[in-house]
């Protein structure tokens, strides 16, 4: 008979229930991505038309597909970019416009690849290839976006930070994976929606990024550092202790990242150092050194 698995962290059902958090809450889907993986698909039948046409006209051939490889990687990067930007209240454009570089490397491509005719039409042909893809992808976000009424200084001190919070969550996901257990993997993706929350708020009002800089900076490296240390221990012998004492550390955090949010939101700020105090020793605790300077 079918059974239904209980707790939290199910199928082994242990720890105390967290504020029930979405894992995709703060995240937008990867909109654009699977046409941008199908230009990977269409620079491959030029390999095989070369097939047989002599040394040079190989090598041609792998620079046109080369090329187009290139401007599908460039255009895939560009759009995970941009979905990054389009997600954030407040976000520096990127730094690089990976969409048009994208869409150059492709016309390029083409080009190469049709030059066998005449010159004329490869240029034809690279052009009509690079209006295509601009038409189809757009262009890469090319202002840093604000709020009405915030100045440039208080948007690029909220930008940054957010940049480097953001660091922490990704570093975070590529170390819970190395421990091979999905529960866990969920687990942290839990913890990183309730920290994007956190992160919105702070990017509609600014203002509170001074009260927040510890949570933005400092504790989310301590998060870091404690699923790096994690995931080490646990992938040496799944112990199941290392894995309690890891899920206790993530409710305490979480916890404290939700009570901070909603602080924010209702303006009070009045348990702000108690709430400090409190995470800060559960860190230390668990043998995470923090740089209060931060």
């Amino acid at each position: 008979m079918a059974q239904k698995f209980g707790g939290q962290f199910s199928p082994e059902g242990t720890g105390p229930t967290a504020p029930k958090t979405s894992p995709l809450s703060g995240k937008q889907p990867a909109k654009g991505r699977t046409r941008a993986n199908l230009l990977f698909l269409v620079a491959l039948p030029i390999l095989f038309t070369s097939i047989g046409d002599g040394a040079r006209d190989m090598a041609v051939a792998i620079g046109a597909f080369a090329l187009m490889a290139l401007g599908a990687w460039l255009t895939r990067e560009g759009i995970d970019a941009q979905n990054a930007y389009e997600a954030r209240t407040i976000a520096r454009r990127p730094a690089i416009p990976r969409k048009i570089f994208g869409a150059i490397a492709l016309g390029l491509g083409v080009g190469v690849a049709t030059l066998d005719t005449s010159l004329m039409d490869g240029v034809l042909y690279g052009i009509i290839a690079v209006i295509l893809h601009l038409a189809s992808f757009g262009l890469d976000p090319m202002r840093d976006k604000a709020l009405e009424g915030v100045d440039t200084f208080q948007t690029d001190r909220v930008a940054r930070a957010v940049d480097e919070a953001e660091r922490h969550l990704r570093a975070m996901t590529d170390a819970i994976a190395t421990a091979g257990d999905r529960t866990m993997i969920a687990r942290v993706e839990q913890f990183q929606a309730t920290a994007r929350s956190f992160f919105r708020t702070v990017e509609n009002d600014p203002r509170d990024l001074t009260t927040a800089r510890r949570y933005l900076g400092v504790y989310l490296l301590g998060a870091k550092d404690a699923t790096i240390k994690f995931s080490k221990l646990y992938a040496q012998g799944r112990d199941p202790s290392v894995k309690a004492d890891y899920t206790s550390l993530l409710d305490d955090l979480e916890a404290n990242f939700t009570a901070k949010n909603q602080a924010l939101l209702s303006d009070n700020r009045t348990d702000l150092d108690i709430e400090i105090d409190v995470l800060r020793d559960r860190l230390q605790r668990e043998g995470i050194r923090l740089n209060e300077g931060e």
